[in-house]
């Protein structure tokens, strides 16, 4: 198994609580030290640390693990703009926050349109899906 930089195993461990280190975390510790997202989720694994708190709701809560509810309604610009992102019939993780954040919505209604839409999103930008 591959060993990961110390200072990527010091910040997650700094920033872990009871050995669990949420999504947002996970992905600004990526951010600064210029790591790859997947990078930071081998990492987790390797020095036993569980990945929680999914930003699209999708994993890491609890008592059910997912928290996305499907959303009572899809718009059409959103229909479409997902339907263009598709890989495989699959929604990427990091198209689905980029889709939030060019339209100005929370990732959770990426999410919970996919939901709605019958759309899996994978795979995530950490590895944990």
């Amino acid at each position: 198994m591959e060993k990961h930089d110390d200072r990527l195993r010091q910040q997650m461990k700094e920033r872990a609580k009871d050995g669990e280190l949420p999504c947002a975390v996970a992905l600004e510790i990526a951010n600064q030290l210029n790591t790859a997202p997947a990078v930071v989720g081998a990492c987790a694994d390797e020095i036993k640390i569980r990945l929680v708190k999914c930003q699209l709701g999708l994993f890491g809560y609890s008592p059910d693990k997912k928290i996305v509810k499907p959303r009572p309604e899809v718009s059409g610009t959103l229909r479409r703009t997902i339907g263009e992102n598709l890989d495989n019939g699959h929604l990427p993780c990091q198209r689905a926050f980029a889709i939030a954040a060019d339209l100005g919505v929370r990732k959770m209604d990426i999410s919970g349109a996919c939901e709605t839409l019958g759309i899996k999103i994978k795979p995530c930008q950490l590895g944990a899906f």
